[in-house]
């Protein structure tokens, strides 16, 4: 009978955790914010920081233009940038900026997952599906308040320069204070639902990217084409298809105010009550977050 072949043991200096074990809520706010870094590029290449940041400075150009000229001309309060019109389609680039932002962070927070497949492990820890989705749309509508939001502070800051007493114009506009943060925060969620439940369809990120811009380019067109044309209650409710004229509606509806196009303006034509807009907006929010955590919900992911 053979001798049993004698083992060794070594000490290889494995220690135990005996750390703080983070749980659920940890879970999510570190996908939130690993989201948020990746919607910037921080802690990638720098290739990687240059558009977002690029579409960043694109969305603040008539804010920072409109500084640029208070300080080297003498410009009248009456005559500066009213907030209520920073996003509307009087400005093109702006919204534009908005767009190109969400088509081409979205598809990377979702894309980039599903083509690793690394879905497995963050479902196989305490982060449930639905909070995978809920994160990673908190993600991207906070990337997008920080282009809504931040070049409205800015042009509330240089109008604030431009007249002779800093304080007295606070003291006479405070009231804008909400309605800007009010109508940043529907355009960012709005926004973000739209492209996220879109970008979750594919992993593909070109498929995606185009996936997310081909509503913002043609729904308007067919929405310029029904109000136009069809001279009815049909025609008048596609003015609900172009994203960029919804915003317009439940915008000028926060500040009070009626949108500086003239005579003859679409809003003007389809003639809907600013409130409408504002309730198609959470409708259609609520919408894609529910598909959103419907389509992660589903086990075959």
């Amino acid at each position: 009978m053979s001798e049993r072949a004698a083992g060794s043991i070594y000490d290889l200096g494995y220690r135990r955790y005996e750390g703080r074990r983070l749980g659920r809520r940890d879970a999510v706010l570190s996908l939130y914010v690993h989201g948020l870094r990746a919607a910037f590029g921080l802690g990638r290449r720098t290739r990687s920081k240059i558009f977002p940041m690029g579409l960043g400075v694109v969305a603040a150009l008539p804010a920072i233009g409109y500084l640029m000229a208070a300080a080297f001309v003498d410009i009248d309060i009456s005559d500066a940038i009213r907030a209520e019109d920073y996003f509307s389609s009087i400005f093109f680039f702006p919204p534009a900026a908005l767009m190109l932002f969400l088509a081409a962070v979205a598809p990377e927070l979702l894309g980039r997952d599903q083509r690793h497949a690394t879905l497995p492990l963050y479902f196989s820890r305490a982060l449930s599906r639905e909070d995978y989705a809920l994160a990673r749309y908190a993600s991207m509508a906070t990337a997008l308040l920080a282009l809504t939001l931040l070049p409205q502070a800015i042009l509330f800051l240089g109008n604030a320069l431009v007249v002779d007493s800093f304080g007295g114009y606070f003291q006479d506009e405070w009231g804008q204070i909400g309605p800007i943060i009010g109508s940043s925060l529907l355009i960012s969620l709005f926004f973000a639902a739209i492209g996220m439940v879109i970008s979750a369809q594919t992993g593909r990120r070109a498929f995606a990217t185009i996936g997310v811009i081909a509503p913002f380019v043609f729904l308007p067109v067919i929405s310029l084409i029904l109000v136009g044309t069809v001279e009815n209650i049909v025609g008048r409710l596609g003015i609900f298809l172009n994203p960029f004229f919804v915003i317009d509606g439940f915008t000028y509806w926060f500040f009070d105010s009626a949108p500086n196009f003239g005579e003859g303006g679409t809003l003007q034509t389809a003639d809907f009550a600013g409130g409408w807009y504002f309730i198609f907006a959470l409708v259609v929010t609520a919408l894609g977050i529910g598909l959103l955590m419907r389509h992660y919900g589903r086990r075959s992911l």
